[in-house]
């Protein structure tokens, strides 16, 4: 078939429109270019500024105690910005970590001192304004193992000259009386549980009825008590100060009944009723070294025993341990002030307790009681990078704290503080100062060449028979 002109001339026309409209659309292979050059650089400046951004610290060469069961030698920990990345024997530390060479020292998880006072110098109304973290108790404190504290309920971190991250959670327990010498108490609080649980029950039910019936009236709140709702929702945790058996068992029967973990601070007596206290999935805040005689005028066991921890631990019940004293006491008797709560988990292990489970009563167990378990109170990939550096056994009354590290930085070293530098300040096993992986030597940190020849020359003045008689002395 021919066509006229007029015909081929549009069908030309538009064959060339078709053509310009679609390389109107199509990008030029060289504006391909450029947008994946730039998306290149982009990405790579990101990556760039992402690197610069990341800290990265790692103590190497320890024996590391993290507190979840036994321990190994040799060991590394590395963190990155504040949180633990890597644990192990072998690990590849990043260009740029910051080294801590604790060889022949032992790393435990920091501490967590369950109830304080005095150490922040802050209001318990606001801790975020009030907060003193150059508190010379505070540095006390890490000086002697502290790194996280609760106080009026909430978790502190103790964050030397750092504001931001100090409060960790505001409330994980409320208080509530069940003292059997206020009757009228403890009826009031039976009825709040009995219209509380009753208004749960209702509001499930109300939850599936309301999936098949919109018009389903949600149950009113009016007789229930908000705090009691938290505790049997596990919001919060009820918290009781109980010390005699009456009291315990009724405590212990309360949280059965209604179906909750208490917190019983005190259980003086604890042992006593430990197997009930056991089946009612109770905590027990306890200071072992406390004496209190029994009442001449009961025939039941009684009084406080120095085993009460391992007691009541042996029948399932999870035992925090603290001191007598919450704040820092200078003038008064030794070892009784929170800064003894070592020594007051010593007391413990000599009660019965094995060394793991009185490491577990100041770290994790008290980390659970204050809602932070998931951040503190082990040493484990995930977890904050709390640890303390220590020349020898935690629970040894010579030990002491050379350095105390908190979110991957170390924010005390005892032979630069004040308080504990002139005790023992040239020990054999002395931590080297803080190093630097430089790019190229990636990998498990070493001592430099230098160091190691310095080592082998102090040595070797010390004289041959030194090694001899540590041994001896060991022996």
């Amino acid at each position: 078939m021919k066509l006229g002109h007029g015909q081929l001339g549009r069908r030309i026309l538009l064959s060339v429109s078709s053509a310009l409209l679609a390389l109107s659309f199509a990008p030029t292979a060289s504006a391909q270019d450029a947008g994946g050059e730039e998306k290149k650089d982009v990405s790579a400046s990101e990556d760039a500024a992402k690197k610069e951004e990341d800290k990265w610290f790692a103590v190497i060469n320890a024996d590391v105690y993290p507190g979840t069961g036994g321990h190994f030698r040799d060991g590394t920990i590395l963190a990155k910005n504040g949180k633990i990345e890597q644990i192990g024997v072998e690990v590849d530390l990043p260009e740029g970590t910051t080294v801590l060479d604790a060889g022949g020292l032992r790393v435990y998880p920091g501490l967590v001192a369950y109830a304080s006072s005095g150490l922040f110098g802050a209001s318990s109304s606001d801790f975020a304004d009030t907060v003193n973290t150059f508190s010379p108790n505070l540095v006390m404190a890490l000086g002697n193992g502290i790194t996280t504290a609760g106080q009026s309920g909430a978790a502190l971190k103790l964050k030397r000259g750092e504001i931001e991250g100090v409060l960790m959670k505001e409330k994980a327990t409320t208080l509530l009386n069940f003292s059997a010498q206020n009757p009228q108490g403890r009826r009031s609080l039976l009825e709040k549980f009995d219209a509380s649980a009753r208004y749960l029950r209702d509001y499930r039910a109300w939850e599936e009825q309301k999936k098949s019936d919109k018009d389903a009236k949600e149950p009113s709140k009016k007789d229930s008590d908000a705090t009691i709702v938290q505790v049997l929702r596990g919001d919060v945790r009820a918290r009781f100060q109980a010390d005699d058996r009456e009291e315990l068992l009724g405590v212990a029967r309360l949280a059965q009944k209604y179906g909750f973990r208490p917190v019983i601070e005190g259980c003086r007596e604890g042992w006593t009723v430990a197997e009930e206290l056991g089946r009612a999935g109770a905590y027990a805040v306890v200071t072992p070294r406390d004496r209190t005689d029994k009442s001449e005028e009961l025939v039941a066991a009684g009084g406080t025993s120095i085993e009460n921890a391992a007691i009541l631990r042996r029948h399932g019940v999870q035992v925090a341990i603290v001191p007598s004293s919450k704040g820092v006491d200078l003038g008064g008797i030794a070892g009784r002030d929170i800064l003894a709560l070592t020594v007051e988990a010593g007391f413990g292990v000599r009660g019965g307790l094995t060394n793991e489970a009185a490491l577990e009563a100041i770290t994790v167990v008290p980390a659970r009681l204050l809602g932070v378990e998931h951040r503190v109170g082990t040493i484990e990939v995930g977890k904050d990078c709390d640890l303390l550096v220590c020349d020898g056994d935690l629970m040894h009354y010579e030990t002491f704290v050379q350095q105390a590290v908190v979110d991957g930085k170390v924010v005390y070293e005892k032979n630069k503080e004040l308080f504990y530098a002139h005790i023992r300040p040239n020990i054999d096993s002395v931590l080297a100062p803080e190093t630097r992986v430089d790019k190229g030597q990636e990998g498990a940190a070493k001592p430099a060449e230098g160091e190691a020849k310095d080592k082998e020359e102090k040595k070797d003045e010390k004289g041959p028979d030194q090694g001899d008689k540590k041994d001896d002395k060991k022996d």
